[in-house]
Order: structure tokens, then sequence, then C-alpha cells
């Protein structure tokens, strides 16, 4: 008999007839986004889950579903994923780096290119009818090429970015994280180690890619928001709740900074009223990885991984991007 998987939302169909290959699959066609206790019941009877960026698998889950072996995400982030109560349930657990870096570094790219040339604002004023002349400062906005890019996290994506920045549009990158990149990498972007101070004070144009935690909650706030140059944007491609949206809504509105990009948001799909209602901002909805073939490899990726922490398949017992592999000893 077949071990049972749920797959939590619509995916792409010929990756659910993978996994009918090994599974007995329950789908959801519908693409509902089940409650906390919606998704424990679907979950009764299921060794493993295909799991998005926004399901959450806590202790309370855990216990609920005792014959769980596998959470498998096609996202990169795990923010919503009790990793450690995961291990200590003997729960693998995965997700999909690597496969979404360059999309997701591109769509940041563009997103901040987007804020400093003040495209959103433009298109409304243009779709609106008040287009009536052409003027010498209509939606002057900033350059970007030979401007100084500041790169807040400085993982796969945030190396993207910079080098992006760096070989594409001569700009100066600096930048801060968590640990210095080894010489050779800082040499080939021409990167710049600076203080996370230091970095909002300099930089023409800040893009956030940094992992969410509870320690990053409202990383940037006002009080950051204040050293930034008022020419200066802000660009969030990480995490919603690692910028204090309401505090930069404000900013946005007194024009202590110029423009932002934001594809994430605190409490999404909600999004902070505010941010509706000033123009200097181009928002997205959390669709930095979605081109067809990266979302297409994401999907792909999580499945394999599901397929060989169940034990099937070619790496039966090795899923190839593990977060806790030691469950599988």
């Amino acid at each position: 008999m077949k071990p049972s998987v749920l797959v939590c939302r619509a995916v792409f169909p010929d990756i659910v007839d993978r996994l009918r290959e090994y599974f007995e699959v329950e789908t959801n066609e519908a693409d509902v986004v089940w409650s906390p206790a919606e998704l424990i019941q679907h979950l009764q009877g299921k060794a493993g889950v295909f799991i998005t960026g926004t399901q959450p698998i806590d202790t309370a889950l855990l216990e609920a579903c005792p014959q769980l072996k596998a959470v498998c995400s096609m996202a990169v982030g795990y923010n919503n994923v009790d990793l450690p109560a995961c291990t200590a349930h003997g729960v693998l657990v995965s997700n999909a780096p690597d496969v979404l870096t360059e999309t997701t570094a591109d769509f940041g790219f563009a997103l901040m290119m987007a804020a400093a040339r003040r495209i959103a604002e433009s298109e409304h004023f243009l779709r609106s009818g008040a287009w009536t002349k052409w003027s010498v400062d209509a939606f002057a906005g900033s350059d970007v090429h030979g401007a100084t890019l500041g790169v807040l996290g400085m993982g796969r994506i945030g190396r993207g970015v910079a080098r992006r920045g760096a070989l594409g549009f001569g700009m100066k990158v600096i930048y801060h994280n968590r640990s210095h990149l080894d010489a050779a990498t800082e040499a080939a972007l021409g990167a710049r180690y600076v203080s996370k101070e230091a970095l909002l004070r300099e930089a023409d144009h800040l893009v956030i890619v940094v992992p969410y935690s509870a320690a990053a909650h409202h990383l940037i706030g006002a009080a950051e928001l204040a050293l930034m140059k008022p020419t200066a944007t802000l660009t969030n491609i990480a995490r919603g709740g690692i910028v204090d949206d309401a505090a930069l809504a404000q900013a946005l509105r007194d024009k202590r900074i110029a423009a932002a990009g934001l594809d994430v948001f605190e409490g999404e799909p909600a999004v902070h009223p505010d941010l509706l209602t000033v123009p200097n901002v181009v928002l997205t909805p959390h669709i930095a990885s979605s081109s067809l073939p990266t979302r297409r490899a994401m999907a792909n990726l999580a499945a394999d991984n599901l397929i060989a922490a169940l034990g099937l398949g070619p790496n039966k017992g090795k899923p190839p991007t593990a977060l806790n592999p030691e469950v599988l000893a």
C-alpha cells in the first residue's frame, strides 16, 4: 500500500502525477487557504506534506499528526516551520534553495529600478488620463547606474543583486551581513563591508534580503529609516515583518526617503492600508520567484525531497535539500 501525502496548494498537474507514482495523494485543486485546524484535519493519516511558504507547521500540528514524517516546502524561507520542534518529533524538513536565486535577484533589481525611476507612479498618471504635455521634470527619479547599492543580507540572493549592480550598472556596492564575505567574493563584486548604520546612511538604493527570524522582526523601523538619505530608495524582497510597514509608509508620506519597492508585507496577504495611499511605493504580491521555469523547479525540488524523505525513488533516504537530515539517521 502506498504512503499517503498531502499537497497543500494547487501546483503543476504533472508534478502531482510524479508524486502519484509513489504515493496516495490528496490535493487542494481549489487552492483554498486552510486554517491551522483545517490543515490538521487534512493531514490525518498522511506520512508527508508538500507545503509552500505559508502553511504553519508547529508543535500543536505535530502532536495532532503523529504519523507525519516529512514536511517538504517549495519555498526557500521556512520561518513558517518550527524546525526544532520537527526535529524533536523526528520529522524531516526540506526547503528549496538555489533554484530561485537568480530569478529573485532579477526581480529585486527590477523592483528597485521601478521605485528609483518612479515607473508605477508615472504609469498610474498616464492611465488616469492626466498626461497632457511633456515637461522637463516630469516624474524625475534617481539614477541607478553609478549609484551606491546597499545590500542588507549577503546570501545567495543578496550576492545576485550585488553582481547585477556592480557588473551591469557600475554601482558601488556596500553590504552588511552577519559575517564578512571572503576576500575573493568581495573583490569580484567590488563589495565593501560596512556597519548597518553606515549602510543606511550611505546607500542610494537599499535592498533587503535577510531571512526572517524573531531577531530580524522590524529590523528596519522608524529609527533606521531616519538614517537614510531623503533621496534613497528601499526595496524589500526578503520577508514581511523585517520592515515596519507602518513606519515605512509614514517615511514615504513625509518624503524622509524617496521611494520604496515591496514584494513582501507584514501579515500578508493583508497590506498595511497606509501603504496603499502613498504614491511613491511600488507594490507586488510576493512574486519575486514567480517565473514559470523557476516555480516549476521549486515544485520539482519539493517533490524530490518528499519522495526521498519517505524512502522512495532514486534518492531514497537522501533528500537533496534536507534542513535536518539527522532525523533520518
